[in-house]
């Protein structure tokens, strides 16, 4: 018998009005995604101009607004890793890690962690800053710089290890606190024991309250901050008790980084003082510190302050990098913005 071919399977036809349909559909979300990636690709490109210009001996600060600004950070943190790997002049390399401390990406973390044993001392002291910046957990490549010859470099390691919150290196903090000659260095070392958040360091805190030196006693009391002892809150309250606005401040400081819980009885009643700066400040940390009703306060207070008074809001305001938008939605919500 004959054999006999099935005929060819045809793929159904659609619709005129189905193909349609879905071409509207599809060709926006194309053309978005192009729009997406031609921009991400301008934003790269002026990226790598950025990094050029350090590599030529342009200004870090500026640099270091730029990228944030172009919001490619981890990218340009690949380039500048690569570029370091090729850089020969001390300054340009210095110039580089600055940058790569200061763009506050994990993804620099990897080289940061290995420039922080470099030979060169500024270099180590930005790997210090830029791991500070990141709470990095890498705190075994920073316990050795407590030691280190650089007094700059003692200075930032101490305060990447509080920065850490790792209760495990308070120890070593207050150990190295006690050795420590050089007054700013002993004093961050103080502070970071506390804000690593080992209690036991708290008695060793407590002694310091006696020393000689100013500087190392308010460090040593916002070590006892930190770590919520009630010596420490003593000695800020008798601050903030001060007749004179330069201590009052010095004693709003010492409440930087407290939970809001512990902040609250002392900063509070700060909310109605005359100084506006200070209420202010007291309204931002009680906020950083957990309790989110002072953002709200903060902003109706800027927009129903008076001209001379909007501005301490404002920089408080700044500080925390508001959005406009949720600016606008705190202001909506309490009926006094359309």
């Amino acid at each position: 018998m004959a054999c006999h071919r099935p005929p060819p399977v045809r793929p159904p036809v659609l619709p005129a009005r189905l193909l349609l349909l879905l071409t509207l559909l599809v060709s926006p979300l194309a053309l978005s995604a192009q729009a997406s990636a031609a921009k991400r690709a301008e934003r790269q490109a002026e990226t790598e101009k950025v990094v050029q210009t350090v590599l030529q001996g342009g200004a870090v600060p500026a640099a270091v607004s730029r990228l944030r600004y172009l919001r490619e950070e981890p990218f340009a943190a690949d380039l500048i890793t690569e570029a370091l790997r090729r850089a020969l002049d001390e300054r340009v390399r210095r110039n580089l890690v600055a940058v790569l401390a200061g763009l506050d990406t994990r993804s620099a973390e990897p080289a940061l962690v290995k420039l922080a044993g470099d030979g060169d001392s500024t270099v180590r002291m930005y790997a210090a800053q830029g791991l500070a910046r990141l709470k990095s957990r890498n705190v075994q490549v920073l316990l050795p710089l407590l030691n280190d010859k650089s007094s700059g470099v003692r200075r930032d390691a101490a305060r990447a290890l509080g920065a850490s919150r790792n209760p495990k290196v308070g120890k070593a903090l207050m150990a190295a606190a006690k050795e420590e000659q050089e007054l700013e260095v002993r004093a961050a070392m103080l502070a970071a024991a506390g804000e690593a958040g080992d209690a036991k360091q708290a008695k060793s805190l407590k002694e310091f309250l006696e020393n000689d030196s100013e500087s190392t006693r308010f460090a040593a009391a916002r070590g006892l901050c930190r770590l919520g002892a009630p010596e420490g809150f003593a000695f800020a309250n008798k601050l903030l008790g001060d007749s004179d606005r330069f201590k009052r401040r010095q004693g709003l400081e010492l409440f930087e980084g407290v939970v809001a819980k512990k902040a609250s009885p002392a900063l509070k009643p700060l909310l109605e003082d005359k100084d506006r700066t200070l209420a202010a400040g007291a309204a931002r940390i009680l906020y950083q510190g957990g309790d989110p009703s002072m953002l709200d306060w903060l902003v109706l207070a800027s927009w129903n302050a008076k001209s001379d008074e909007k501005l301490a809001y404002e920089k408080e305001l700044e500080t925390l990098q508001l959005p406009d938008d949720r600016r606008k939605v705190i202001l909506r919500r309490a009926g006094v913005a359309p």
